[in-house]
């Protein structure tokens, strides 16, 4: 007796280092660290505050209205010619994106992602075109704004003379720039923005290399603290998401502009995990060249350019290999998540799967346990698109997001229209992703907030219970976006800590 109970008691002991004990925590009860590690100044806006000339971050969109012939500048054909001033009205070949070298020094990209210079072929060195694919001092111009009236700007070139309209066709860099700021002068611009980003390149190449890295560490360094995971502890969730950036693998020097640091805040918060028993999923949100466009995936100017090398596919896989070798004898590491949000059609199923693949094999290489997210494409796709894939492999989970936002069928939804959509439609939805041999399913992201304006407490109340019945369905769990927020509907300390979501 004495020997069976010993081959028993060993065997328990040796499934505690196995695959058991993560399944336990299945499913999860999980809040992202969301404006934490990756930044998303719509998260907490005031980190932006102190930004010299904050109007003009990378990727900021500006459309110049020539003030003489009234018409805005124009890469014609949407670039790899010349700039134009003919165009009556704007949108995207009339849309130049700021590549940020310095307070009022930048390159100005066109549509097709070329760069406004001069055109030193044509032999006089003044015409005006876009045909350089790689910026360099040519492209390289100073913004000047008004004082008195900031939406009214010149344009100084690298030869140190004004842009200037002299025609509808021909706009040269040869006006001296006096004449002041009215109608009558050539090398006036009336400026719009018609977009910005605020993500991780914006904040960090804003600052700058001197300030960047005291901004980001007091941020890191007190944004997310270990008090916050006591009371995810104490709150009934038991994991959190951690969105990091491809720069991290890089940490403590990573390229320009980005600053060192993040990678130390990710060990204190496996730290504080181990101590509270909590769980850790690390996704990996911004992908080199970003998988979406979008600032939380840190794009420069809005470009999606992830995935179209086989090099650029490798750096993301090594990313993920360094991650899960630093993390993989923690006992909090639960799963990692190989990209957030790639979006379709500009990432094709072949590069994600490709990149896929690698990803689950360096996960593999260092993990048997830990699970591995992949994230469904956003955009038109096959909901089970991935499932072959993560057949061939174990512990394999898909996230998916559930927004009753970012879209027009929800603008006129009413309260009740909203919580039928979560308890029927959602309901459909995950039940089509859900079979009994493939692989889990995770909600990586909700939120308790809709478009419905005027909502009582009450509402909200019973909008949160219903995602909460409805996504306690996935098999994996689900992670609420996120922990903390200036708008309060998407914090949910604020929402448990004022009674609108109990857990």
């Amino acid at each position: 007796m004495i020997i069976i109970f010993s081959i028993v008691f060993f065997c328990m002991l040796s499934s505690s280092n196995g695959r058991s004990v993560p399944d336990n925590v299945l499913p999860v009860r999980a809040v992202n660290l969301g404006g934490w590690l990756v930044t998303e100044g719509w998260i907490k806006p005031s980190l932006f505050d102190a930004i010299p000339n904050k109007d003009f971050l990378d990727g900021t969109g500006v459309q110049l209205k020539s003030v003489t012939v009234g018409k805005y500048l124009c890469a014609e054909t949407g670039g790899g010619t010349i700039i134009v001033a003919n165009r009556s009205s704007a949108s995207g070949w009339e849309t130049f994106s700021l590549w940020r070298i310095n307070e009022v020094t930048f390159n100005l990209r066109v549509f097709n992602k070329q760069f406004v210079g001069l055109d030193t072929a044509a032999g006089n060195g003044i015409d005006i075109v876009a045909v350089a694919t790689t910026p360099a001092l040519t492209e390289t111009f100073q913004i000047e704004r008004n004082p008195d009236d900031l939406n009214r700007i010149r344009i100084k070139a690298p030869n140190g003379f004004f842009l200037q309209v002299k025609t509808e066709e021909l706009v040269t860099a040869d006006h001296d720039g006096n004449g002041g700021w009215g109608d009558d002068n050539p090398s006036v611009f009336v400026l719009a923005i018609s977009g910005r980003l605020q993500g991780e390149y914006q904040i960090t190449n804003g600052y700058g290399p001197l300030l960047a890295p005291q901004v980001m560490k007091e941020h890191w360094s007190t944004y997310i603290v270990e008090d916050d995971f006591k009371f995810i502890k104490k709150n009934g969730l038991n994991a959190v998401r951690i969105p990091v950036g491809w720069w991290i693998a890089s940490d403590p020097n990573p390229p320009k502009p980005y600053v060192g640091g993040s990678l130390q805040a990710l060990d204190n918060a496996f730290s504080w995990s181990e101590k509270y028993g909590i769980k850790v999923i690390i996704d990996l949100h911004a992908a080199p060249g970003s998988q979406n466009g979008w600032e939380h995936s840190s794009s420069r100017d809005g470009s999606q350019e992830w995935g179209q090398t086989d090099a650029n596919i490798q750096q993301t896989v090594d990313v993920i290999d360094f991650l899960t070798a630093r993390y993989a004898k923690s006992p909090s590491l639960f799963a990692v998540e190989l990209i957030n949000e790639p979006l379709s059609p500009g990432v094709s199923l072949d590069t994600l799967t490709k990149y896929y693949r690698g990803g689950l094999e360096a996960v593999r290489r260092h993990s048997t346990t830990a699970y591995i997210v992949l994230s469904n494409r956003l955009g038109p796709h096959e909901p089970r698109e991935l499932f072959s894939l993560a057949n061939g492999f174990t512990k394999v989970a898909i996230d998916v997001h559930y927004y009753n936002l970012f879209s027009s069928i929800f603008d006129n939804l009413t309260v009740q229209q909203n919580i039928d959509y979560v308890y029927n439609n959602r309901t459909e939805q995950l039940s089509e992703i859900t079979t009994s041999n493939g692989p889990l399913v995770f909600v990586g992201e909700w939120v308790a907030e809709w478009q419905v304006g005027g909502a009582t407490k009450e509402d909200y109340q019973r909008y949160a219970e219903a995602q909460l019945q409805v996504f306690g369905q996935a098999k994996f769990g689900w992670a609420y976006w996120a922990l903390k927020n200036v708008n309060n509907y998407w914090s949910l300390e604020w929402m448990i800590n004022n009674g609108y979501i109990k857990l």
